[in-house]
């Protein structure tokens, strides 16, 4: 399953981030392999925001179609 196909509401895994330079953004907002996140909200042909904690990130939709996740 990819973040793409997330709905609002669900708590996911991110297991694996295929692309280096995608990786290291994900790691500056606190996103790495194994965390645990919750889509706060899916824009309709937009981005996928995750929430962890107190904080929100938006996720482009063609970035969300690379990320391996899996329901927690």
């Amino acid at each position: 399953m990819t973040l793409d196909q997330v709905q609002r509401g669900q708590k996911i895994r991110i297991l694996a981030i295929p692309q280096e330079e995608i990786r290291a953004q994900a790691i500056r907002f606190g996103i790495s392999i194994g965390a645990e996140v919750e889509c706060a909200e899916k824009i309709m042909a937009g981005p996928i925001v995750l929430a962890k904690g107190k904080q929100e990130i938006a996720i482009g939709r063609r970035l969300a179609e690379n990320i391996k996740i899996a329901l927690a």
